[in-house]
């Protein structure tokens, strides 16, 4: 499955029809895309039965944990309606929430289909940024809030519900709990990214014109749902999440906090068990944490942006190439020695005519773009044969 090119909704439909046992209830639901990092916001995995031919990007996570999270809760819902109707409702539902409108002009680009519409829907609604250079400066690039959509959803499928005003109630008690919980501890730089990251990911509410006073907490009794009270607690123990434990004042607000919210002590520090084991074990690949200087940012991100465009244009790629034979033998020949001067603008010349005719690769062409074909060249040899649809669904014989 590649979440970055047309038809990965009705393959996710294809896929998940063979699952419908995935998730037995919305606890299962829920613990599963805390495993993902979805709840957190911060999307470090996927839904076991899900598969890539790919490393996914944290944006790919991202849609392929929101469509999880929204078509499962409407299977839970109405275990007997098929794929094609879950499609139909989660449009109506984003229409209702007034989001993620569809431009004419990606409309059009994207078909009349349910699913290509819901495909350009959820890149509206996944990334913070729309400018592809914005995002190469900024590791954070998708919104963390996803999981209000779902809690939201919820709602909507089961009926009678403003689901504007209910999606706005969750965001503000997000926002409070946030603000809040960081009043309790010393901040740092690492507090000061989560916290603009969710400010980033607003939707619903006004930052600038939200109350940060106690009111939350008389909001926060009328959510008597696990999910909603089990996300405000995560959301409290990610944000007062320290490598050394938590301080007595700091534990003392989150217990707090969960009783509030109706949990038990052993169900609160359960919820601090399950944050510190997922920083445990993904500190390292967790964006936000990331403290890097402007250059290397630059580097990585721009990296990271090169490398998921020549993987998920590989079959295509490597046709052009095959074509050319003296850019085939220059390109072998630079893995083994360095080129001449003369060899090297052999190489940027053929190389930028191949990827005019490959429009998802036209980074390359505008200016400065060439200075990006060094990444390319490193990562030409690790193109292997592939499919040409990494979308494409499989006919039963």
């Amino acid at each position: 499955m590649n979440p970055s090119t047309a038809g990965w909704i009705a393959k996710y439909g294809h896929v998940v029809s063979n699952r419908q046992d995935a998730f037995a209830d919305f606890d299962s639901l829920y613990e599963g895309l805390k495993g993902t990092g979805f709840i957190y916001g911060i999307n470090i995995g996927t839904p076991l039965f899900i598969s890539a031919l790919h490393e996914l990007s944290e944006d790919e996570k991202a849609k392929i944990n929101l469509v999880t999270g929204l078509w499962h809760t409407y299977r839970l819902v109405h275990p007997d309606r098929e794929f094609g109707s879950f499609l139909t409702t989660v449009l109506a539902f984003y229409s209702a929430l007034k989001i993620g409108r569809i431009s004419f002009f990606n409309r059009v680009f994207a078909g009349s289909g349910s699913s290509a519409q819901l495909e350009k829907l959820l890149d509206s609604r996944i990334y913070l940024e729309d400018n592809v250079f914005s995002k190469t400066f900024n590791n954070a690039i998708t919104n963390s809030l996803l999981f209000i959509d779902v809690l939201t959803f919820r709602k909507y499928v089961e009926g009678n519900v403003d689901v504007r005003t209910y999606a706005q109630s969750l965001e503000y008690i997000t926002i409070n709990v946030t603000y809040h919980t960081l009043h309790f501890k010393e901040r740092n730089r690492n507090d000061e990214k989560l916290a603009q990251l969710f400010k980033s990911s607003l939707t619903f509410i006004d930052p600038d014109n939200q109350l940060f006073d106690g009111t939350y907490r008389d909001q926060m009794q009328h959510f008597r749902s696990g999910w909603e009270n089990s996300y405000f607690l995560d959301v409290a123990c990610l944000t007062l999440w320290e490598e050394n434990g938590l301080e007595y004042k700091e534990s003392e607000f989150l217990f707090g906090t969960g009783k509030d919210l109706g949990f038990s002590p052993d169900q609160i520090r359960a919820a601090i068990n399950a944050i510190t084991i997922f920083f445990e074990e993904n500190a390292k690949i967790i964006p936000f944490l990331q403290d890097r200087n402007f250059p290397f940012q630059f580097y990585g991100g721009m990296s990271r942006i090169v490398n998921k465009l020549i993987m998920r244009n590989s079959k295509r790629l490597q046709k052009e190439l095959l074509q050319s034979k003296e850019l085939m033998y220059l390109l072998s020949k630079s893995t083994v020695k360095d080129l001449s001067v003369e060899e090297k603008r052999k190489v940027q010349k053929q190389l930028l005519e191949i990827f005019k005719s490959i429009p998802s690769l036209a980074i390359f062409i505008l200016p400065g773009g060439a200075v990006l074909l060094p990444l390319v060249i490193k990562l030409i040899p690790q193109l292997l044969p592939s499919a040409f649809d990494d979308n494409r669904i499989e006919k039963r014989p």
